[in-house]
């Protein structure tokens, strides 16, 4: 089900989280549904169960999976616009943290959206 390329300079945990999220946004994997175990997933692609635990931390911290102890692992009920939304979250909030205005980062998409349309 997974693809990983481990040769990527992409980290594999990174990899595991974006299949999961297109996953979902194209209605692979629905709420509810059961991930493969830690132990699993880290045996099917040849990876450290270090790895994949880090991989569904970070998905059950943004709220895309949750765990039920001894249970395993379900994707969590959120829609696709909201899992958009949080990833734009994800990526506005240390701009702003870090000093970017708001002003700074419209001209900028505006720029890029600017530069799709020709």
């Amino acid at each position: 089900m997974f693809l990983l390329n481990l040769q990527s300079k992409t980290p594999i945990f990174e990899q595991i989280q974006e299949q999961i999220l297109k996953f979902i946004e194209v209605g692979v994997l629905k709420p509810g549904d059961r991930l493969p175990s830690v132990r699993q997933m880290a045996q099917d692609n040849g990876i450290n169960p270090n790895t994949v635990a880090k991989a569904y931390a970070e998905m059950e911290k943004n709220g895309y999976v949750y765990n039920l102890p001894k249970k395993g692992v379900y994707v969590a009920d959120v829609s696709v616009n909201d899992s958009r939304i949080q990833q734009i979250r994800q990526l506005i909030l240390p701009l702003k943290e870090n000093g970017i205005t708001k002003e700074e980062l419209l001209a900028v998409i505006q720029e890029i959206y600017e530069e799709a349309t020709c």
